[in-house]
């Protein structure tokens, strides 16, 4: 969360420049992972191999388990007391956090502060990193992360699971495209303001849509290699309706071929949602909502 969200604009501090880079003041190089807390981490599990993952590695103190296939990585956090956080019952599974790449964690997580984002205390324990947050929509946390290269941050807290492939190859070659993120109703501008501000986001013209599910804002990050640029769509909730709880809904996830990669997934036992509102088609598809929550968008992306 951010003071951008409460504040009029004539009460902010003013921006700094603590970056050169004006397109890009973060040093954004793509998403890192993607976090889901549950207190099933099994079935959550089931659902993620369905979609091609694998689990590569245990968390050295926690209840946590890494999936990965291909450059797409996905932390399932079933630690006891995250599983009960967070306001959503436990039963069913949330995305409660997203890590962005950058360029310095440290320099990004200050810069982001300065214009009034809300900070995340965290406590590293022994042999673990200690990666900086902020606040994002509804629970969920934002991670800023720079060991991505040659040494990333699992070397550090994950213990790789024995015998298993560390780097499974992507199903029909699914990679990140971005997240799907639900918010209140009539607080479309406020979080293009607090991304913009912050991350240096795009706002993407309403004619120019991707997928089947047009709905909402769509802006676009920057990157340091375009190809991991990524999508964040804001979506308001439709007049009437109950629930405006803001959070990260779903993941987006970009294919060249979505066709193939439907009969791909079909084969591993995912159900796609085929109704004449939604159906599969080579712009994209949508699985049907697994455990009460869980989602899958495939979107037609020609990774650069």
């Amino acid at each position: 969360m951010s003071d951008l969200l409460l504040s009029a604009a004539a009460s902010r501090e003013p921006l700094q420049a603590s970056f050169s880079d004006a397109a890009n003041p973060l040093g954004l190089d793509g998403v890192e992972f993607i976090e889901y807390v549950t207190s099933k981490p099994q079935a959550l599990g089931q659902v993620l191999e369905m979609m091609g993952f694998r689990p590569v590695g245990r968390h050295r103190s926690r209840e946590v388990l890494l999936y990965r296939q291909g450059e797409l990585n996905i932390v399932v956090n079933a630690h006891p007391t995250d599983a009960r956080g967070g306001g959503h019952g436990g039963e069913v599974p949330f995305i409660s956090a997203m890590a962005l790449r950058v360029r310095d964690a440290r320099s990004a997580y200050h810069y982001v502060l300065e214009r009034g984002a809300w900070s995340v205390p965290t406590h590293a324990e022994v042999m673990e990193l200690n990666i900086p947050a902020i606040h994002g929509a509804g629970n969920s946390r934002i991670y800023f992360v720079d060991r991505y290269a040659e040494f990333s941050i699992y070397d550090v807290d994950f213990v790789p699971i024995p015998s298993v492939d560390q780097r499974p190859p992507a199903t029909a070659g699914l990679h990140f495209f971005g997240v799907v993120q639900y918010i209140g109703p009539g607080r479309s501008n406020d979080w293009i303001q607090f991304y913009n501000e912050l991350f240096g986001t795009e706002l993407i013209p309403d004619e120019q849509r991707f997928g089947i599910m047009p709905k909402g804002t769509l802006l676009r990050t920057p990157a340091l290699d375009p190809g991991r640029r990524f999508m964040l769509q804001l979506i308001e909730p439709e007049i009437n309706v109950v629930d405006s709880e803001e959070r990260l809904q779903r993941i987006g996830l970009g294919v060249s071929d979505v066709l193939a990669a439907v009969k791909a997934l079909r084969a591993l036992g995912v159900e796609f949602v085929e109704t004449a509102a939604a159906h599969t088609e080579q712009r994209g598809a949508i699985t049907k909502t697994y455990l009460g929550s869980v989602v899958f968008e495939l979107v037609h992306s020609e990774k650069a």
